[in-house]
Parts: C-alpha cells; sequence; structure tokens
C-alpha cells in the first residue's frame, strides 16, 4: 500500500510533482495548485491510498522535487 499526502493550500504551482508523476498529479485549471487525483480530503490534506506498489517510487520523485516540501509519501 502506497499513501501519499498533499497539502494543497501550500501549492505554488511550480509544475514538479505533475511533471515526475503525471499518473498521481495534476495541475487545476481554476486556481494553478497541484491536485492529487483520486484523494480523499480531511482538513487540508489530500490523501491518496493505493494498492499500486508502481506508484511509489514516481511519488517520491515528486515529493523530492517539491521546493515547499507539501508532498508526504509512505508505503505501508
Amino acid at each position: 500500500m502506497v499513501v501519499i499526502t498533499l497539502q494543497r493550500n501550500k501549492c505554488i504551482g511550480c509544475n514538479y510533482c505533475v511533471e515526475l508523476a503525471p499518473g498521481q498529479f495534476q495541475m487545476s485549471k481554476k486556481d494553478g495548485k497541484s491536485v492529487l487525483l483520486h484523494a480523499q480530503e480531511k482538513k487540508g490534506f489530500f490523501t491518496l491510498k493505493s494498492p499500486d506498489e508502481t506508484i511509489y517510487d514516481v511519488a517520491v520523485e515528486a515529493k523530492k522535487a517539491c521546493p515547499v516540501k507539501i508532498i508526504a509519501v509512505k508505503q505501508m
């Protein structure tokens, strides 16, 4: 199980996460911030729980590239 969390309100819209993990992230046309696809929102945190282990490596790369450090990735 891979768990990805995004603090969307702190996003600066740099687009790195989308470039590195387009299957998990996309940019919002409304406000220019990142959207974690298929995520559940709770108190400003958007969380995706996926049984697909193959997304782990690209999600970690997106986490590392994020200049404001708002992406968390865990493997359970």
